[in-house]
């Protein structure tokens, strides 16, 4: 039988995703004991309210982050981003943090999700999380587009290096729109190929990155 498997993580009041970006700050709206005064006796409700930017926990780049006039997150096509049979790229931890090559053939990676599998979501809520990161090279990135893959993502800090200032792997794909997905985890319990991976924001105009429920079914 097929199995639902969770791959993002929790967004949390205070949680740090990426050093020098702030937090969400979640608070009540509505409290359930300031509703009371507002509905019928015995009923009550929560109405939250959360502040944060785009980039908290597990969220998809849309072409829009890198370039003005790039599909924003209301414009990507569910068909690059619900539903897309999976691959997923094992990185043994001894491996260079600088990925350059995939286990897999340009004709494999055509239309699919390709997700990287580095092991890097153990150090989530560490300082280690945000050092020395592993990231995909440029020359990858422009493999992957060759290669025709539909939505790339990576259990990692960051797709790029962050050494410099420059980011050629967010440039590369979205520059072709593929979108990116960042700070996966749980990516060890999907088997190699075979999965059908979601990676769904929601729908909201002129805006570039966004939370996701990333999941695939197994």
């Amino acid at each position: 039988m097929s199995r639902l498997i969770d791959l993002s993580h929790t967004v949390e009041h205070g949680m740090v995703t990426y050093k020098g970006l702030p937090a969400p700050v979640m608070c009540d709206f509505l409290s359930r004991e300031a509703s009371r005064e507002k509905y019928g006796p015995g009923t009550e409700f929560q109405i939250d309210r959360i502040e944060m930017v785009g980039n908290t926990g597990t969220y998809i780049d849309s072409p829009f982050h890198r370039y003005p006039n790039g599909k924003d997150l209301a414009a990507l096509p569910l068909s690059s981003i619900a539903s897309v049979e999976c691959l997923v790229a094992r990185i043994p931890e001894s491996a260079c943090r600088a990925i350059d090559r995939l286990p897999f053939s340009q004709d494999e990676v055509r239309g699919k999700a390709v997700l990287v599998h580095t092991g890097w979501d153990r150090h989530w809520h560490s300082d280690q999380y945000f050092e020395a990161h592993p990231y995909l090279t440029a020359s990858l990135a422009e493999w992957l587009v060759a290669a025709g893959a539909l939505i790339v993502g990576i259990d990692s800090f960051n797709i790029d290096c962050i050494d410099t200032g420059e980011r050629p792997v967010h440039t590369t794909l979205l520059g072709h729109d593929i979108p990116i997905v960042e700070h996966l985890c749980g990516l060890s319990q999907l088997p190699d190929r075979g999965s059908r991976f979601f990676a769904v924001p929601v729908k909201v105009k002129a805006f570039g990155t966004f939370p996701v429920r990333a999941f695939a079914i197994a």
